[in-house]
């Protein structure tokens, strides 16, 4: 498996890396004092009877520096650069110490019963819902969220969502007759009367056309008369035929039980009749629907609809005073209102959110802890032993220090006593 490069050091490991000298500086300065005390003592010691008791103690003393200096850097390196068996047991166990790792957190924290505790103990919801509540949160979180649409709408190709919505429009739309569902939906709006506002809308429409056309009606008829009728006869015929079109058209509005109500009401009867039982009729809406929806057409309102869509979102989700933002932010500061403030709701959604974490837990918590494993050896063995002196290093050089004076005084205990038994 291909190793992590080095990487630059974080100004927080170039501290450590700082504080970890001057330990080794200090446990290092203690090794040479005491050796400088062994080397004056042991002259002396000849001269100055109670001399030995501190080449004792400074004899201990260097053993243990010595000593506990061999172990510390046995962890990450060999000492001295000899390759002496057991030595250098991080960069050497690296992966291992990585698999031991992964399963020691898969073992003891990626399991349902813990993960449930702690959640059940939180107040996931509450807190969410106070955070959320906040308009500047809930603004942050719908400008991510544009953010987020905004990349996933730009990186959709275009092609494929057109063929897509072309495709969808011909499974579900085109694809089915139209006829039974046409008839059937006309048959219950006739047996409704859902039909009768637009009826009354079209002949207000109808009203108001032929208030503002009077002119359109001059010739109408009489411009079929013979010639030999006279010029006045034949505008009064065109007048007469305006003013019967405006009653007709003023008694059907003001009549509800009107004949040319119930024409109208009985011709969509049998065209919803017809949609739905009569072949005939079913084969000629189908003809007029594959005229009117050829392949072609279904292609360029696919991509019309895509493009539109998708400008129309892009235009939106940039905007941060965009109805959608603002709609956005509000739905979502409301949301956490309610989180805030219903207790059933915060049940629930602690209630899912607990489940679904544990059942997540449960299925996928080897491949969790996988991700300590796998990233433990892709890390470059030195800077991984690096990385781990810098965290404790500084800490491991205080043992130093204490073997050098728990190694002093030991020396002196073990000299006194054996002095006190055999004598000098």
């Amino acid at each position: 498996m291909p190793r992590t490069p080095t990487r630059a050091l974080s100004p927080a490991d170039q501290e450590r890396r700082r504080a970890l000298r001057v330990m080794k500086g200090v446990a290092l300065g203690a090794l040479i004092a005491m050796a400088i005390v062994f080397a004056v003592s042991f002259s002396l010691q000849r001269e100055v009877e109670w001399l030995q008791y501190v080449r004792a103690a400074a004899e201990g003393g260097m053993v243990g520096a010595l000593a506990d200096w061999f172990a510390v850097t046995a962890l990450f390196r060999h000492p001295l650069g000899l390759p002496i068996p057991h030595t250098a047991i991080i960069p050497r166990r690296k992966d291992e110490i990585g698999r031991q790792l992964g399963e020691f957190v898969e073992t003891n924290f990626l399991e349902g019963d813990v993960v449930r505790t702690k959640l059940e103990s939180t107040p996931l919801s509450a807190r969410a819902g106070a955070w959320l509540a906040d308009p500047a949160h809930a603004d942050r979180v719908a400008a991510e969220g544009a953010t987020l649409a905004t990349s996933i709408l730009t990186a959709l190709s275009d092609d494929d969502v057109q063929g897509l919505i072309e495709d969808l429009a011909r499974e579900h739309l085109l694809s089915p007759d139209w006829g039974p569902s046409i008839g059937g939906w006309l048959e219950r709006v006739v047996g409704s009367g859902a039909h009768h506002g637009a009826v009354d809308l079209a002949l207000d429409n109808i009203a108001v056309w032929l208030g503002n056309n009077r002119d359109t009606f001059q010739g109408l008829v009489s411009r079929r008369l013979p010639s030999w009728v006279p010029g006045m006869a034949a505008r009064l015929v065109d007048d007469t035929v305006y003013r019967e079109a405006v009653q007709f058209v003023d008694a059907v509005r003001t009549d509800p039980n009107h004949q040319a109500r119930g024409a109208i009401d009985g011709y969509l009867g049998r065209l919803a009749d017809s949609l739905q039982h009569d072949p005939a009729t079913m084969v000629r809406l189908e003809e007029a629907k594959a005229a009117v929806f050829d392949s072609p057409r279904v292609r360029q309102l696919a991509a019309d609809a895509w493009n539109t869509a998708k400008a129309g979102l892009l235009r939106s989700l940039a905007d941060p005073e965009s109805a959608l933002r603002r709609r956005a932010a509000a739905a979502l500061a409301e949301v956490g209102g309610r989180l805030q403030r219903d207790e059933a709701l915060q049940k629930r959604v602690d209630g899912w959110v607990t489940d679904a974490a544990v059942f997540v837990v449960g299925r996928y918590r080897h491949d969790i802890a996988s991700i300590i494993t796998d990233t433990v050896e892709r890390w470059d063995a030195e800077e991984t032993t690096e990385k781990i002196e810098l965290m404790v290093g500084r800490d491991l050089q205080y043992i130093r220090l204490n073997g050098t004076i728990v190694g002093a005084l030991a020396g002196l205990v073990i000299f006194t006593v054996a002095h006190l038994v055999w004598g000098s």
